[in-house]
């Protein structure tokens, strides 16, 4: 079976969307002579996806759209799980939208030219220009655009969400938009990474709610705004405390971020509100130091 959909992607899927991002692509890029805005590029964007989606046969339920106001500017975040999550998003979301995508897909024909453009950002992943990304957000955004980001830098070989690079999030706060978690369900089945094969399939779209990052009106660099919650054993001193503020915000100055941009929260629990150890109470524990300091 296995073989099937190799010969099946190889003679029948790939020449098919060559076509597709041949005159898709050359539409887009006649138009981008014509119309600075980049919208009926995106509308070349979408039909490219919808047509890839259908040729593979892969049907997108999609979830949650109702969270969302029509007309309005986000920064989607979306687990990155295969290589068909861009065409399941640019289809799914009713919204003009732009990418940062890696610098090798500006010299693929017709796909790359049809990125630079068309105001998506193409972004050298070794030596990445923190500043010229966060002028193309803010000069995007302000024109009523949205930005789909993929946190975790790369697709997912096991499906399992990876860590998350903060840059999204800063993207978010420095433009002052709200962020919209998406999950994609289900795309690593129609093509998984290192291989050539697709499968036709279900796929979910699960958007949820808007979270706006607000942050104090006097900051310098509002994407350097870090916020630490330290939750420990009651029992520390006022002064221990105080070395644990300017320990932490000398730690985070090493690593670039200004003194005047960190809060930091201390909660504090009694000991019986603790279960450790195999459910027992910390405060029937021996715990090898002491928490009154």
């Amino acid at each position: 079976m296995r073989s099937f959909h190799c010969w099946r992607t190889v003679f029948y899927l790939i020449p098919a969307i060559t076509l597709y991002t041949i005159v898709l692509g050359t539409l887009s890029l006649g138009s981008s002579l014509f119309q600075k805005t980049g919208y009926f590029s995106h509308w070349c964007a979408r039909m490219w996806s919808r047509l890839i989606l259908a040729t593979t046969g892969v049907r997108v339920r999609v979830s949650g759209l109702e969270r969302l106001e029509a007309g309005r500017t986000y920064v989607f975040v979306a687990n990155h799980q295969s290589i068909y999550d861009i065409p399941i998003l640019f289809w799914s979301l009713p919204y003009q939208l732009r990418i940062i995508a890696k610098e090798s897909l500006g010299h693929v024909p017709f796909l790359g030219w049809h990125l630079r453009r068309t105001g998506h950002m193409l972004v050298d992943r070794r030596r990445p220009e923190r500043s010229k990304i966060f002028e193309w957000a803010a000069r995007l955004t302000s024109s009523g655009l949205s930005l789909i980001v993929f946190p975790e830098g790369t697709r997912s070989r096991d499906g399992r969400v990876a860590r998350f690079k903060g840059g999204s999030f800063h993207l978010a706060i420095e433009a002052g938009l709200p962020v919209v978690p998406l999950s994609v369900i289900g795309s690593r089945h129609v093509m998984l990474k290192g291989r050539l094969a697709t499968y036709p399939g279900e796929v979910r779209l699960v958007v949820h709610e808007p979270h706006r990052f607000a942050h104090p009106p006097n900051l310098a660099q509002p994407g350097f705004l870090t916020i630490v919650s330290v939750d420990c054993f009651a029992g520390r001193s006022v002064q221990a405390k105080r070395n644990l503020y300017t320990e932490i915000v000398d730690r985070l100055e090493e690593v670039g971020i200004p003194r005047d941009h960190v809060s930091i929260t201390v909660r504090e629990h009694p000991a019986e509100n603790w279960g450790i150890r195999g459910g027992r109470a910390a405060c029937d524990v021996d715990l090898g130091f002491d928490v009154n300091v």
